[in-house]
């Protein structure tokens, strides 16, 4: 298991620190990350910096959980996650932040994200149980996310071109600001 999550780390710090204006790298799970050219993003270049290297450590511990039961209230790998838990449990790993217990509340937090603005790392927010933001996952790249779907499913990647979450999409959050004072606070 060390050495696959080493193996996605390794692919994803390439796809985040490429110096092409756009890149995209396929890595074992069948993601295709992207970058995209650091003269897009807003605030300082040591910001972005931070954030990419953080999305990155947020993409290799996400991955590393793939094949966990979805458990309704779960919120560890022993017990198993249900989506909310799953986006808190990777957060807190990777970046020390710790999230609210639900996915609306979540949704409440950090910077709101255009479809086509989204960055691996961003949250994106569904629409599952007739109830706007009542279900969380994390942006990979090239509309996919990674998330804990649904009673009898494991964590998994998904499309967000797929029917059934294109229907239901409804918005996404950023948390770099939140994950730097986070950091901050922790030194």
């Amino acid at each position: 298991m060390k050495f696959f999550v080493s193996f996605l780390m390794v692919l994803i710090s390439i796809c985040l620190n490429a110096n092409a204006e756009e890149s995209f790298l396929e890595n074992a799970a069948g993601v295709m990350l992207h970058n995209v050219d650091e003269g897009e993003s807003t605030g300082n270049q040591s910001e972005t910096a931070s954030w990419q290297t953080r999305a990155q450590d947020v993409l290799v511990n996400a991955l590393s959980l793939t094949g966990i039961q979805y458990k309704y209230g779960g919120k560890s790998p022993e017990t198993g996650f249900d989506c909310s838990g799953f986006v808190r449990y990777v957060f807190s790993q990777a970046t020390n932040l710790t999230l609210p217990p639900t996915a609306r509340a979540i949704a409440q937090i950090g910077k709101t994200v255009k479809k086509e603005e989204l960055q691996p790392g961003d949250l994106v927010f569904f629409n599952t149980l007739k109830s706007a933001f009542s279900h969380v996952g994390i942006y990979m790249g090239d509309n996919k996310f990674i998330h804990a779907p649904s009673a009898g499913k494991t964590v998994r990647v998904e499309s967000m071109k797929d029917g059934y979450w294109a229907k239901r999409f409804n918005g996404a959050q950023r948390l770099d600001k939140e994950v730097e004072k986070s950091a901050a606070n922790a030194n």
